[in-house]
């Protein structure tokens, strides 16, 4: 019982995990739109997700090409709804999760395959894009 507990706490006690499961508290993600948020390595935003999923924090789907994470909806491990509980309580006026949240608001106006091909460039290219109502044509 304490190696499950030790495995679920692991995991919750890096910054870069959290920051992975508060993000998901908003719903299933693409690993994509995670590695962009964070702008970490999609190898490094995997080895995070990997340790998240073996502690049964999240679980994960394929679609196509595409993988999305979502938070565990069952319990794989007897302490993860728990740390899970603690997590989405915690960290609400965190100035480093509130600026993943504005960052991800832009990350889901963007299209998934432009995102996945292009990372954080697709948002610059979506600022820099003109407005219709500016004098585009439609």
């Amino acid at each position: 019982m304490l190696e499950t507990f030790e495995i679920v706490a692991k995991a919750a006690a890096d910054t870069s995990r959290v920051r992975i499961v508060k993000l998901l508290e908003g719903g299933e993600l693409c690993v994509c739109q995670i590695t962009t948020v964070m702008g970490l390595a999609a190898a490094t935003v995997s080895k995070h997700l990997a340790a998240l999923k073996g502690a049964g924090l999240v679980q994960g789907r394929r679609d196509g090409k595409w993988v999305y994470y979502r938070l565990a909806e069952r319990d794989f491990n007897p302490h993860s709804r728990l740390f899970l509980d603690l997590l989405r309580a915690s960290l609400g006026d965190d100035p480093t999760i509130a600026e993943d949240r504005r960052v991800l608001s832009m990350v889901n106006a963007v299209p998934l395959q432009a995102l996945c091909d292009q990372g954080r460039a697709a948002l610059d290219l979506t600022s820099r894009a003109p407005s219709p109502c500016c004098g585009a044509s439609t």
